[in-house]
């Protein structure tokens, strides 16, 4: 098809119609947007039900939007549809593979739900909370408040670890150490008080502290490693560091030294000493 078939295709009293229809579909994604974070702000509960329905109607709301702009701004008749058909088709698999494969990724996100608008997540070298499920990409934000655009095909092909998987809790790890000549069971007991006591604690779920022994810088030491949910996933650093500041306390409290390079005092042998064997004559 040439260009003056495809002039031949525009309807220019549809144009009009078609221009107000994107930007009614852009104005209508924005809306949608912000009337999902008004609405997680003054229903935190349900926060993540919220960005889930509004990143599937936003994903919707532009598919029909598209459609439409396309069926007002150019005359499409059977005939033309099949044509447009096999020509698209070679062209579009050319020059926009990786877009298409993204709305496709896309569309298996949200079928296959591997993680959802909310979910603390680790892709690659991030891991941050996903904001948004868009058309092409998903939208990321780390804990250090970065933004990262990952686009949709990337998760057809490459691992992501949910923290959470849709939850509002989420499981906190933490490790501490301490040298193998320490009072481990008081460290425990330590550990164990500073997660049931902290603010952050969510006493509804298991948890639990874990000891074993590790090398750590080619010495030998006490891992005590404490597994315990956070009432809240926005709330895991803060949890982190709670816990954190209570053991140590509790550490330099009770004596706790961290792993250190022990030397083994072993008793010398005993010389021997030589005797004297009285001879025969005398």
């Amino acid at each position: 098809m040439d260009a003056e078939q495809v002039i031949s295709l525009i309807r220019l009293s549809g144009l009009f119609t078609s221009a107000l229809v994107i930007t009614l579909t852009w104005l209508l994604g924005r809306g949608l947007s912000y009337g999902a974070d008004r609405l997680s702000d003054s229903f935190s509960s349900q926060r993540l039900v919220i960005g889930r329905l509004s990143a599937f109607f936003r994903f919707a709301v532009y598919v029909l939007g598209t459609l439409l702009a396309v069926s007002y701004a150019f005359s499409l008749s059977s005939e033309v549809l099949t044509l447009l058909g096999g020509t698209l088709a070679v062209t579009l698999g050319l020059s926009l593979k990786d877009q298409a494969s993204s709305v496709f990724a896309g569309i298996m996100i949200l079928i296959e739900k591997p993680f959802q608008v909310g979910d603390r997540v680790s892709f690659g070298d991030y891991y941050g909370e996903i904001r948004d499920i868009g058309l092409r990409s998903v939208r990321l934000v780390t804990l250090d408040d970065n933004e990262v655009t990952i686009p949709n095909s990337r998760f057809l092909t490459e691992a992501v670890s949910s923290g959470n998987s849709g939850a509002l809790t989420m499981l906190v790890q933490q490790d501490f150490f301490i040298g193998t000549d320490q009072d481990w069971a008081m460290a425990k007991r330590i550990i164990s008080e500073a997660l049931t006591t902290s603010p952050y604690f969510c006493p509804d779920l298991p948890w639990t502290v874990l000891i074993n022994q590790v090398p750590v810088a080619e010495m030998l030491a006490i891992r005590l490693r404490a597994k315990a949910y956070v009432i809240q996933l926005e709330l895991e650093k803060a949890f982190e560091s709670d816990v954190t500041e209570r053991v140590l306390d509790g550490f330099a409290g009770a004596g706790i030294g961290p792993p250190a390079l022990l030397t083994r005092n072993v008793a010398a042998r005993p010389e021997a000493t030589e005797t004297s064997v009285p001879s025969a004559a005398g």
